[in-house]
């Protein structure tokens, strides 16, 4: 049985402490390629620290970069964007898998990047992600559903009557449901893998699905780990709507598995940062279910945005403490919570015609708390915001539950037989 790989020495330069100064005389600058709303929230999260941010990111409205000390607009790839963003940081991260790899390698030679690059190409394409989460399971304990490979005509011949019904997903470049496509049987395969232009694809044996759930870790240089409890997470049309976030929402013995396997898989890959890990729940005729393991992602998750709000140190935080250098403190959720995902959806009416949500219903509920991410445009599909839902620890979730309903109904969200 294999055992982790050694955790690396602290880089030069860290910690970069809250409060230090740079060469300049400025506070000490931590940078973020990505200027989504996870770069957002992560520069909020490094502001509040006292810390200057920098991002890089080419559209000059990006979220992150119109509340950053410095934008670096530039494509991710150009090497004088690269070099002035690493000019500028002391520590660099990014907030979405899709920043190439041989960037962030790039931008490592002079500079401590969490995650490195190293880790974020595996979960760039699905068919490294798997061999790696397949060799993970002998101390995660969590294996990956049966899946083949397909990168050739041969290999689309040789595939298993037995992983049929499956999905077939794009190696490279494939979230939120873009790039998958179920197949009941061979010819409908055939099918679907021409439609994706014969691309390297990931075939997955279709599982018996009773719900979905994933772990938040973080890991810092020197290999101390921390995470959060397991959310059970809600999709709708492959992307997430609706995730829960308290004592219950997860079965105990399986909620203990996807912690402990989480923990276990980031330090396999040698992770420095926020990780998120995504399982499924399975029917495997017990009363709990199994467990299974979907795919990684190598920054703060959509399904984390509750820990802003309901714990007292949020994802966020700890990736700042993280790629800093700085301790890893425990979280601990203090109260009950559901985040409800808002989509463009949401600012148009049952006729398509543009409208304002009544955000003033909303923010009248107990435990309400809007996040919006300063994006200018609304699109269908596109993540605009979303809404934390807290009770009280001693009340339970049957409150968080009622709030989050009527918030959903005011709004004409998805979902909403989720909520029970």
């Amino acid at each position: 049985m294999s055992q982790p790989a050694a955790s690396p020495a602290l880089p030069a330069g860290l910690p970069v402490f809250p409060g230090s100064l740079s060469a300049s005389g400025q506070p000490a600058t931590l940078g973020v390629m990505g200027g989504g709303q996870l770069g957002r929230m992560f520069v909020h999260a490094a502001q509040r620290l006292g810390y200057f941010t920098a991002v890089l990111d080419p559209d000059p409205q990006s979220p992150a970069g119109q509340v950053s000390h410095h934008h670096v607009q530039t494509a991710y790839g150009d090497q004088q964007g690269l070099s002035q963003l690493a000019a500028l940081c002391a520590a660099i991260t990014t907030e979405f898998e899709n920043v190439p790899a041989d960037a962030l390698q790039t931008l490592g030679l002079s500079r401590p990047v969490a995650p490195g690059a190293a880790a974020v190409a595996i979960a760039q394409d699905r068919i490294l992600e798997k061999a790696r989460l397949s060799a993970c399971a002998a101390l995660s304990g969590v294996h990956c559903a049966p899946y083949a490979v397909i990168e050739s005509a041969a290999q689309l011949q040789a595939v298993a009557p037995d992983l049929l019904p499956g999905i077939l997903k794009t190696a490279r470049m494939g979230y939120d449901g873009k790039g998958q496509v179920r197949v009941g049987n061979a010819a409908e395969l055939a099918a679907a893998w021409a439609e994706l232009k014969g691309v390297p694809c990931v075939l997955e044996k279709r599982m018996p699905l009773k719900s979905e759930c994933s772990v938040i870790v973080a890991r810092g240089w020197s290999g101390e780990v921390v995470s959060f409890a397991p959310q059970r997470n809600v999709h709708v049309d492959g992307i997430l709507a609706v995730t829960h976030a308290y004592e219950g929402n997860v079965p105990a013995a399986l909620a203990a598995r996807a912690q402990a396997a989480t923990e276990s898989i980031a330090s396999q890959i040698r992770y420095v940062g926020v990780l998120c890990v995504e399982f499924f729940v399975v029917d495997d005729g017990s009363a709990q279910g199994g467990l299974i393991v979907n795919e990684i992602a190598p920054r703060p998750h959509n399904s984390g945005h509750y820990t802003v709000d309901a714990c007292d140190v949020s994802q966020f935080d700890l990736q700042v403490h993280a790629m800093a250098g700085l301790s890893l403190p425990r979280p601990r959720q203090h109260s009950p919570a559901i985040m409800l995902n808002l989509l463009g959806e949401v600012w148009f009416d049952a006729q398509g015609q543009a409208r304002t949500p009544d955000w003033q219903a909303v923010l009248a509920l107990p435990g309400t708390r809007l996040h919006l991410y300063g994006k200018l445009e609304a699109r269908a599909g596109r993540k605009m915001g979303h809404i934390n839902i807290t009770g009280s620890a001693l009340a339970g979730p049957a409150g968080v539950l009622a709030t989050a309903r009527r918030v959903a109904d005011i709004l004409g969200l998805p979902g909403l037989d989720a909520l029970s």
